[in-house]
C-alpha cells in the first residue's frame, strides 16, 4: 500500500442484516473468498445458507433470537458493542473484557416501510413496518466509520468487492466516509418517509407535507438555462410525496438533455395530459405555441405544428399516443429539438433516426387522476402548490352579453381554456374547434398578449374564440380581438371595468362568457 492508503482498514468480520436480499449471495461469497468471517441475523442467514454460503448466527452473540414478534433482534450490546467500539488499545481491551467480537463491515438495509406504504396506501398497520434495529445498526456503523465500513444499498456491493480484492481485503478511509454519509442519508430518507406516511394516515391539516427529502439523480444535464450555468436534477425519495415524484423517462435518441429541455417537455406533457383524444403540443421556451386534438395523432400533429410557423423552430413536441410510422411525415421540413411520446414504433424510429440533432424521449403524460404538486424557488425558499387540475364545467359559464354561442364555440371554449392555463401570463389563446390558431403569452400587458395572438393567427382569427387566463383590466384587448374577427371570448371576469368590457363586446357583436375563476401561470 502507498502512503495514501495508510488509513485503509482490513475487513476481518462482517455482520449482515438485510430485508432486500438482491445481490446478497454474490457479495457473501466474495467476502468468504477473501477470508472474511460472516455473521447474520436469522432471515438473512437462512437466505445465505440456501445459497450454500457459510455464515454464523448473530443470536450466538446476543443470546436471543427475536423478542416481541421480531421487534428486537439486533438491539443488543452483543452486536452494537462490536460495531461501535473504537479500535484503540482501550477499546480492544474493553471488547476482550466483555467477550465481544468487533465487526469491521456492516451490511444492512431496512424493513420496507416505503414499499409497504406504496403498495398499501390505506394500510392501518404501517407502524409495524417501521425498522428500528436496522436503522440503529446503520447509524452505529456510520458513526464509527473511522474503523467500520457500512453498506446500506445493494448497488454498492460490486464497488465494495472490487476495492476489497484490489486492496487485499481492506477499505480506504475515503470509501468508508462516503458510505457512512450514504448511510446517514438513507436514515434521513427513511425517517422522513415514516413521518410523511404517518402524517398522511392521520390527515395533514392542509395536505402539504411538513418535510420533503430530495435526492440527486444520476441524470447528467448538459447545462442550465445557459451553457455557463451548471444544473442537476433531484427526485423526492418518499412514495407518500407521489405528487412530486419524478416522471420516469428514457432518452431513446440524442445528446444529453439540458435544463431547458426538461422545462419544455414538462410543459408539453402537461398540456397533452389534459386530453383523452389524440393530442399534440408544440412548446418553445416552456410555453405552448401550438396545440391540437384530432381523431388521429397525425392530424393533431399537423394542426398543432401549423399554429405558429415562426415560433416552432427548434421546438419541443409531446404527444399522448405512441408515435407511429405515419407520424414522422408531419414533421417534414420542421426543425424539432425534442420529441416526447409514450412509445415509438420501430417504423417511426427509422426516419426519425436521420435527424441528427433530434432528441427522442419515451415518457407518458402525467395522470390527471393522481394528485400532483408544482415547485419553484424564490428568496432561497421552496414554493409548493398543487397543480391546476380544476375542470371547467359548462354550468360555470355565464354569458354576460346578448350574443350567445353555438355548440362548436362551446367546444372551442373548453379546448382553449385547457391550453391557456399552460401558457405564461398574461396569456391569450385563439382556438377554432380543437386546434389553436394563435397564442400570445408572457406579455406585461393583456392587450399586448391579444395583439400577439391575433398576429400569429392572421387570416385564421375570424370566427375563432379567445380564452384569457385572467380578466381584461381595460376594454382595449377586446377591441383588438374584435378587429381581428374573434367571435367569442371566455374569461374569468372580476375586473372593476367589467361593465366597460362587456359593453364594448356587446357593441362589437362578440359573445362573452365568464368562468368566475382564473388560470394564471408564471
Amino acid at each position: 500500500m502507498g502512503p495514501e492508503d495508510l488509513a485503509a482498514v482490513r475487513i476481518e468480520r462482517a455482520l449482515l442484516s438485510t430485508d432486500d436480499k438482491s445481490g446478497l449471495p454474490g457479495l457473501a461469497r466474495a467476502l468468504t473468498e477473501l477470508g472474511i468471517e460472516l455473521w447474520a441475523t436469522s432471515g438473512t442467514r437462512r437466505a445465505l445458507l440456501d445459497g450454500n454460503v457459510p455464515v454464523r448466527p448473530a443470536e450466538d452473540l446476543t443470546g436471543i433470537a427475536a423478542w416481541f414478534g421480531g421487534r428486537i433482534k439486533t438491539l443488543h450490546p452483543g452486536l452494537l458493542g462490536g460495531v461501535l467500539a473504537p479500535r484503540t488499545d482501550t477499546g480492544r481491551r474493553e471488547l476482550a473484557e466483555r467477550g465481544l467480537l468487533p465487526f469491521d463491515l456492516v451490511v444492512v438495509n431496512f424493513y420496507p416501510f416505503e414499499r409497504h406504504l406504496a403498495e398499501h396506501p390505506d394500510a392501518r398497520d404501517r407502524e409495524e413496518f417501521i425498522d428500528i434495529g436496522g436503522v440503529t445498526l446503520a447509524r452505529a456503523a456510520a458513526k464509527n466509520h473511522e474503523w467500520v465500513t457500512v453498506v446500506t444499498d445493494p448497488r454498492e456491493y460490486p464497488g465494495l468487492v472490487e476495492e476489497l480484492r484490489a486492496n487485499q481485503g481492506a477499505v480506504s478511509a475515503a470509501t468508508r466516509r462516503r458510505l457512512a454519509i450514504r448511510a446517514f442519508e438513507r436514515c434521513t430518507d427513511y425517517d422522513a418517509a415514516i413521518a410523511r406516511g404517518l402524517g398522511v394516515a392521520t390527515g395533514a391539516a392542509d395536505g402539504f407535507p411538513e418535510t420533503i427529502v430530495f435526492r440527486r439523480e444520476p441524470l447528467k444535464l448538459r447545462y442550465g438555462e445557459n451553457p455557463h450555468q451548471r444544473a442537476a436534477t433531484y427526485d423526492t425519495v418518499s412514495p407518500v410525496d407521489a405528487g412530486l415524484r419524478a416522471s420516469p423517462f428514457a432518452v431513446v435518441k440524442g445528446d444529453a438533455l439540458s435544463y431547458t429541455n426538461l422545462l419544455d417537455v414538462d410543459t408539453a406533457l402537461g398540456i397533452v395530459s389534459e386530453f383523452d383524444e389524440p393530442a399534440a403540443a408544440v412548446v418553445k421556451h416552456a410555453t405552448p405555441c401550438g396545440v391540437a386534438t384530432a381523431p388521429t395523432l397525425t392530424e393533431a400533429l399537423a394542426q398543432a405544428i401549423a399554429t405558429d410557423p415562426v415560433a416552432r423552430y427548434g421546438c419541443a413536441i409531446a404527444v399522448n399516443r405512441p408515435f407511429g410510422g405515419d407520424e414522422p411525415a408531419a414533421l417534414k421540413g420542421i426543425f424539432v429539438d425534442l420529441l416526447a411520446a409514450p412509445a415509438f414504433d420501430p417504423a417511426a424510429l427509422e426516419p426519425l433516426g436521420h435527424r441528427a440533432k433530434l432528441k427522442l424521449i419515451r415518457t407518458a403524460p402525467p395522470s390527471r387522476a393522481q394528485p400532483r404538486w408544482e415547485a419553484k424557488s424564490a428568496l432561497g425558499r421552496l414554493l409548493l402548490q398543487e397543480a391546476d387540475r380544476r375542470e371547467l364545467k359548462r354550468e360555470e359559464l355565464k354569458c354576460v352579453t346578448p350574443t350567445t354561442v353555438d355548440e362548436h364555440a362551446l367546444e372551442s371554449f373548453a379546448f382553449a381554456w385547457k391550453v391557456v392555463r399552460h401558457a405564461k401570463s398574461n396569456a391569450i389563446v385563439l382556438a377554432d374547434g380543437t386546434r389553436t390558431v394563435g397564442i400570445g403569452s408572457g406579455q406585461p400587458t393583456r392587450v399586448k398578449a391579444v395583439e400577439l395572438a391575433c398576429e400569429v393567427a392572421g387570416s385564421r382569427a375570424p370566427g375563432s374564440v379567445l380564452a384569457s387566463d385572467a380578466f381584461f383590466p381595460f376594454p382595449d384587448g377586446v377591441e383588438v380581438a374584435a378587429k381581428a374577427g374573434v367571435r367569442a371570448i371566455v374569461q374569468p371576469g372580476g375586473s372593476l371595468r367589467d361593465p366597460e368590457v362587456i359593453r364594448l363586446a356587446t357593441d362589437r357583436g362578440i359573445a362573452m362568457y365568464f368562468t368566475g375563476w382564473r388560470v394564471f401561470r408564471h
